[in-house]
């Protein structure tokens, strides 16, 4: 069929998007206060590309809100915009301008945006005075990025979403393209969807179950204006916190550069992880999109019914701010509720993701006045989803706008980031004092936050570092942000990091400093490791990564925030201590207990299923317990549900600046203590290998290094 020799029928209004049928391409977009629809369909994606614009009937091409039509002929590959007239009304919330061309909300892929010009989808003139009340009729037809159609035909070849069980996971938070971009990394393809792939003998030997990677929705990383004021490049939105298309995989991440491959591409990389048992989990930003406040752009929901996608101000020229970036999606509307599920059930049916983390989580519990809801309709229903009820949801329970839900985020079976655990620990190894029973209580699973509403201590997502501070290394070698290379003057980024630089600010030669700050790096590891909740760690923190500082490196494509693969043969010996604390928290059922400890016996034992000690052996005097403390776990029965039994643990943590002598609870009867780990120690006699685990040189008395902790389990005499 020639270019432009279109036949155009009534279609359908479901499903929305674009939709390759047996004979055409069925389109269905929402507006529902649209005055006029038009497709324009392109030849190609050159920006001087011949393109024909089919303006949809009213009567035959619309059913209620939704514009819709059949193409016949039309085939996967096909390139689209859209232009939508109605009122222009800014003070009414009204922002249609039909000379600007939109993107559609379903679009599975998106052609190039390199190069985007954003002040050319300005629906008003930049220039003029008062200028987001002004008109804009400049075109932008040649420089918008444009939606690509795409088949979802692939040969899975049998697989589908893992869905490994939340108790029994170990996450890895990482970037899709810092995993390989650095020189070091050793791939052919870096920093693409295929170079992950090639990494996944490495995500084997560490051990992990499961991969949360940074937004992989579309996202134009060109965004930013302002330069690295210390090298003079121009800085780029790194991290992808910005979406401008949900349904569609980032295209710069893909090794083919044919338009629409980079859906083909992702699919790959999951169905090649899945076939090594890793999971995918998506970080998703449903709480504001890349269009901004009412100075953005105009390029998809603004110019498609700026009322209904956004919750705005009592004066609706202006945006709710919730998300700290100008705009806040009208999640609880229904039909941006529908939006959301079309979109979760999309990752999940067609590109068979296992689980989804959800950036600033609060934001979807706001009604459409922005206030917080007791029962948030959206909640309820992803958590309710039948399509999803495997999938992994994982809320970050808090938003820009003054909302802290950690511990009673609603809508039933969340998972949650849990910052308590990430501070409270980071603080306790800090050495600050009055410490020790907040400790206890995030090593027990953060009952006070989870118990109260039934929900399990798997629901902890235990991390200490993520993409948004600073790596576990940094953690221990800098006391202050260095954020000076984010062209922002260091005021970017939290200053209240709980970090402890141990004597000297940055990276040392001191052999002390370093020999303490390993020892801390294998602290916090083998604490999270032992903590009832589901341990994340930061991608990179096995291998020692630094960025140099740098709490916010949102905007650094570069070396700060790349892996260096080097490191891991400079840093083999805390690599090896990270692969074998997963390992050993993966064989052992006792730290993934399905239900909270109770401090009494169980059915089959009339030992306690935990005790806490101090260093004395004592019952510990919470009021006063600096420092130092011990518990020990009874195995027998912990996990119920599969009816295993595991070992006894006694495992002890010292803080202190000089060494201490631990009383250690006898052992029962046919049993004795073994030591499993000592952080205290040199590799290879700090985590010993199953079988290999060495007898105590008095069987009463445990003698604890500085800054240490070490972890007995029993064996048969």
């Amino acid at each position: 069929m020639a270019f432009g020799n279109f036949i155009v029928e009534a279609g359908k209004a479901l499903p929305m998007g674009a939709t390759v049928t047996e004979n055409g391409v069925n389109f269905s977009l929402f507006s529902r206060h649209a005055t006029a629809v038009t497709l324009i369909l392109f030849e190609s994606t050159a920006s001087d590309s011949a393109y024909e614009k089919l303006n949809l009937d009213k009567q035959k091409n619309r059913t209620g809100d939704i514009w819709h039509c059949r193409i016949r002929g039309l085939k996967a590959g096909a390139f689209y915009l859209y232009l939508v007239d109605g009122p222009y009304i800014p003070e009414k919330g009204f922002r249609f301008n039909v000379h600007k061309s939109l993107i559609d909300p379903y679009t599975k892929a998106l052609t190039d945006l390199q190069g985007w010009d954003i002040e050319a989808c300005m629906g008003y003139n930049p220039q003029e005075p008062y200028n987001d009340l002004s008109f804009s009729t400049k075109d932008d037809l040649s420089i918008q990025p444009r939606c690509i159609v795409i088949d979802d035909g692939f040969d899975w070849q049998g697989d589908v979403p893992l869905n490994y069980p939340l108790r029994f996971s170990v996450l890895y938070e990482t970037h899709v393209r810092g995993l390989t971009a650095h020189p070091s990394s050793g791939v052919a393809h870096p920093g693409t969807y295929r170079g992950v792939i090639e990494k996944i003998p490495f995500f084997k030997e560490l051990g992990i179950t499961s991969l949360e990677f940074l937004p992989i929705q579309e996202f134009n990383a060109h965004e930013l204006t302002h330069i690295n004021p210390q090298t003079g490049m121009p800085l780029v939105n790194y991290w992808g916190y910005s979406t401008v298309a949900f349904f569609a995989p980032k295209g710069s991440y893909s090794s083919d550069q044919i338009p629409g491959a980079q859906v083909r591409e992702f699919k790959e990389m999951v169905r090649e992880l899945h076939r090594a048992g890793l999971e995918v989990i998506l970080d998703i930003v449903f709480n504001h999109t890349a269009e901004g406040n009412e100075r953005g752009p105009t390029f998809s929901f603004r110019g498609l019914d700026n009322t209904i996608y956004y919750i705005l101000d009592e004066n609706k020229r202006y945006y709710k701010n919730y998300s700290g970036c100008g705009n806040t999606v009208n999640c609880n509307h229904p039909v941006v509720r529908t939006f959301i599920l079309d979109c979760l059930r999309y990752w999940v049916m067609e590109m068979h993701v296992d689980g989804f983390r959800f950036d600033l989580g609060s934001i979807l519990g706001r009604d459409q006045q922005g206030k917080l809801m007791e029962n948030p309709p959206v909640l309820e229903r992803i958590a309710e989803d039948p399509v999803l009820s495997n999938t992994k949801i994982i809320a970050e329970a808090w938003d820009a706008g003054g909302a802290y839900q950690v511990g009673w985020f609603p809508g039933g079976r969340w998972a949650e980031w849990n910052d308590r655990y990430r501070d409270d620990v980071r603080k306790y190894w800090r050495g600050d004092v009055h410490q020790t029973r907040h400790l206890a209580t995030r090593l027990a699973g953060s009952s006070d936050l989870y118990l109260r509403d039934g929900r399990k201590p798997f629901h902890s997502i235990n991390f200490l570092t993520s993409h948004d501070g600073f790596t576990l290394q940094d953690l221990v070698s800098y006391e202050n942000k260095h954020n000076e290379e984010n062209g922002e003057h260091n005021q970017d980024g939290s200053n209240g990091n709980c970090s402890f630089n141990n004597g000297f600010e940055g990276p040392s030669t001191n052999p002390r400093i370093e020999m303490i700050r390993e020892r801390l790096l294998k602290n916090f590891i083998a604490t999270m490791m032992v903590s009832l909740g589901t341990p994340m760690i930061l991608g990179g923190d096995e291998l020692r990564r630094t960025q140099k500082g740098n709490n916010n490196a949102y905007c650094q494509d570069n070396e700060i925030s790349w892996y260096d693969w080097s490191f891991m043969e400079k840093n083999k010996d805390l690599f090896r201590f990270v692969k074998e604390m997963i390992a050993f928290r993966l064989r052992h059922h006792g730290f993934m207990r399905p239900e909270f400890y109770t401090g009494m016996g169980g059915n089959y034992n009339a030992i306690p299923d935990i005790s806490w000690f101090d260093e004395t052996g004592e019952t510990p005097d919470w009021d006063k317990i600096d420092t130092c403390l011990a518990l020990r776990m009874d195995g027998s029965k912990a996990d119920i549900l599969a009816d295993r039994d595991d070992n006894d643990f006694f495992i002890m943590f010292n803080a202190r600046n000089k060494q201490a002598t631990f009383k250690v609870y006898k052992a029962l009867a046919g049993k004795t203590w073994v030591r499993a780990v000592d952080t205290g120690l040199l590799a290879p006699e700090d985590i010993c290998l199953p079988g290999n685990e060495k007898p105590l040189s008095y069987p009463n008395i445990y003698l604890m290094k500085a800054r240490s902790m070490a972890v007995l389990i029993s064996k048969p005499l």
